[in-house]
């Protein structure tokens, strides 16, 4: 009997396994391999690891995590998820073997679906982002595309407009608004209302977007418009609520609706973040809180203490 299982090896559930595992507490940590940000050449926005390989910071996460004898990790999938009565979980794992648990956190992540235009799947976390905050230094001086006619993507052209060479706004088709078109303008950034034909690259990097008439517009990066999807139904599987989006919805401690189950990472959020957080960092700091709630669980359940962070029933 494990105390926590943990799914999901990205910076969430690794965080949370070191919280744990400091606390003596007997962890078993699932890690089916890449993380949602694996194509990316680097880890940007994280204090002291600014600028790591998404593969470099899990292999150094790992080695952390030996030192922790408490802490078992295992490259296994979950094929099947049962509530025990008394209370607890138990897992089917693709090796055929189960594991049984008292509280469960699922750090599962994200996958991105990338709806084009065409050619941009080759170029995602390389010169195709989606996040300003995690790519958005490295386009200093460059000329890019952010593509999309919404409110929220004229925003972030006039964002990226700061420290950019030339920034143009690529509607793909769609209409703008006459105001929003003339804010754009007014502050030099380009405005292409035509449809979009496909990326051309040379390999990750991108060279030009070709519309459907007009002439191709020359730049190094494109930010688009993903779509993010939940890499596992464990969630849903268990009964958690969950948005709109599909993000699992959990309170600021990491619970979910259904006792026992926490979820940290990109994969959940509370009802007040109208949208997942991309950050690496931010996984991290989530999957510490969860970590840190789950081992006060625990401890008021083995010594019978009225419990401060229970979540309210209802």
């Amino acid at each position: 009997m494990f105390d926590v299982v943990i799914v999901g090896g990205g910076p969430a559930g690794m965080a949370a396994a070191l919280t744990l595992g400091r606390s003596h507490r007997l962890v078993l940590l699932l890690d089916a391999g890449e993380g949602r940000n694996a194509p990316a050449e680097a880890v940007h926005n994280f204090l002291t690891r600014d600028g790591t390989p998404p593969a470099e910071l899990r292999k150094l996460g790992r080695e952390e995590l030996s030192a922790y004898p408490a802490v078992q990790i295992r490259a296994e999938t979950v094929t099947g998820i049962h509530i025990v009565d008394e209370g607890g979980f138990q897992l089917d794992l693709s090796d055929g073997g189960t594991a049984n648990s008292r509280r469960l956190l699922l750090a599962t992540g994200l996958v991105d679906e990338l709806p084009g235009p065409r050619g941009v799947e080759a170029l995602w976390g390389r010169s195709a982002f989606h996040c300003p905050y995690c790519h958005g230094y490295e386009c200093t001086g460059k000329p890019v595309a952010v593509i999309g006619a919404e409110p929220a993507r004229v925003r972030l052209a006039l964002q990226l407009s700061r420290f950019a060479a030339d920034v143009a706004l690529c509607t793909g088709g769609e209409p703008l608004d006459p105001a929003l078109r003339a804010k754009l303008e007014s502050n030099g950034v380009t405005v292409r209302c035509e449809a979009i034909t496909r990326m051309e690259a040379t390999g990750d990097r991108l060279e030009q977007i070709v519309f459907e008439s007009g002439r191709p517009l020359s730049r190094d990066a494109v930010f688009i418009v993903n779509v993010p999807r939940q890499r596992s139904d464990l969630a849903i599987r268990l009964g958690c609520t969950s948005f709109a989006d599909g993000c699992v919805e959990v309170n600021e401690f990491g619970q979910t609706s259904v006792p026992g189950v926490y979820a940290a990472g990109d994969m959940a959020r509370r009802a007040t973040v109208p949208m997942p957080l991309a950050a690496v960092i931010a996984a991290a700091a989530s999957g510490t809180v969860a970590g840190s709630v789950i081992d006060q669980d625990l401890l008021c359940a083995d010594f019978d203490l009225p419990n401060p962070l229970a979540r309210a029933k209802g």
